[in-house]
């Protein structure tokens, strides 16, 4: 399905509010927590693609479990399969999964006893695991990977019999997911330390009932950071979210302040407002915390006219798709003047956008939904747009009730 977008001239968005998913990144986690603690109820789960594939996964029965494109749902399921002893699987994906490096987590795990072994190419899914009764307890990972295989270890860890001690080896990246996966922890509860390098979390056998509710998705609002900076006037309410949020895109409001959104709390709503006479000027932002939002921020400084240079981005080349690599193939196509290393992006200001491009969405939800703020701008077309169900199924809704023309093209 390719959507068109486009806007009417001088475009504004008037007192807007929307409703959006749950976390992702947290109801994954919770998921996951529930598994092994079956007395914890979930409440406002988010309904996208990934978390569906990992709750099916985790109530199945079957020896193959095919996740498709969730890499969440690959780490996660890697130590939770690991450590549920006596069951053996198969866990496997799409194509694009099987080149996503899964090796640093099986190399941990198998420090503690864990019996994996790879079915085609070593380091690379599918991967074929048999459940063991672990009790070793300490483990050392590289502290500059994804920062998902360092959840994993610590979602299991509190069922394993001595609990976990993990050090991590170098600098540490995306600290933000791994600080939400240890206070989900201790909302159960659960005793957890993080100290220097080394985290450790103690094993709990048993948790008590208990309603965990998922705060809605960071990563989902920053498409409307992106589109209140972009329009002439804006105001959108976002439903429900924290000021003190366990999120590390919640980052978002600090960084869009310097692109003219200024964000305001009241209750468990977030509004947007667009700030009137406001020159925005060239960013230079480190993401190692945030690297989910830099295809956003990048969209949006064309959008704006301004320059940006983006560092930390060093696990974008082994997402849904090489995203560095994605986002200077389009934004090239849309007249930007952009650069890419293996860890960093530099786009040069200019006024310049072409309309009428068709962007290619490289099975990643995310390239879909960051580029579409632009239809403020000039119109654009996103190829195969219902990817955006691996994280937000109702976006193109959400962007029709904000007033863009949404129509399905050839």
């Amino acid at each position: 399905m390719n959507l068109k977008l486009s806007t009417n001239s001088q475009f504004t968005i008037d007192n807007s509010q929307l409703n959006i998913t749950g976390s992702k990144s947290e109801t994954n986690r919770l998921l996951l927590l529930q598994a092994l603690f079956p007395n914890i109820t979930l409440a406002n789960t988010s309904n996208s693609d990934d978390s569906e594939v990992m709750e099916k996964a985790l109530k199945g029965t079957e020896e193959i479990v095919d996740i498709h494109h969730a890499g969440t749902a690959m780490r996660f399921l890697t130590a939770y399969f690991s450590v549920n002893e006596g069951r053996e699987v198969v866990l496997t994906g799409s194509q694009r999964m099987t080149e996503r490096p899964i090796k640093v987590l099986v190399e941990a795990l198998e420090q503690l006893g864990a019996k994996i072994s790879y079915e085609k190419e070593v380091g690379y899914p599918p991967i074929r695991i048999k459940g063991q009764k672990i009790t070793a307890s300490k483990v050392n990972i590289p502290a500059n990977v994804s920062s998902q295989y360092i959840s994993a270890l610590l979602l299991v860890a509190p069922k394993l019999k001595n609990g976990i001690e993990i050090t991590l080896v170098g600098e540490i990246t995306s600290v933000p997911y791994i600080k939400m996966t240890l206070a989900l922890l201790n909302d159960l509860d659960i005793k957890t330390s993080f100290e220097g390098n080394v985290i450790t979390v103690y094993p709990k056998q048993e948790v008590a009932s208990k309603v965990m509710t998922v705060e809605s998705d960071w990563s989902s609002a920053s498409y409307f950071f992106s589109l209140a900076a972009l329009a002439e006037n804006a105001t959108i309410s976002l439903n429900s979210y924290k000021k003190t949020s366990l999120q590390g895109d919640s980052a978002l409001v600090e960084i869009y302040k310097q692109m003219g959104v200024e964000t305001h709390f009241e209750g468990n709503t977030m509004t947007l407002v667009k700030q009137s006479d406001f020159k925005p000027e060239n960013l230079n932002l480190e993401l190692n915390n945030t690297p989910d939002i830099a295809q956003t921020i990048v969209v949006t400084c064309l959008g704006l006219g301004i320059g940006c240079h983006l560092t930390g981005l060093h696990t974008l080349k082994i997402k849904e798709t090489d995203r560095l690599e994605a986002l200077r193939i389009e934004l090239t196509k849309l007249g930007a003047n952009i650069s890419v290393t293996n860890d960093s992006l530099t786009l040069l200001a200019s006024n310049q956008i072409n309309p009428n491009i068709k962007i290619a969405t490289y099975n990643d939800h995310r390239m879909a939904m960051a580029f579409a703020p632009l239809a403020i701008k000039v119109p654009i077309i996103i190829e195969n747009a219902e990817v955006v169900s691996k994280s937000y199924p109702d976006f193109w809704e959400d962007m029709k009730k904000l007033g863009f023309n949404v129509s399905e093209i050839l």
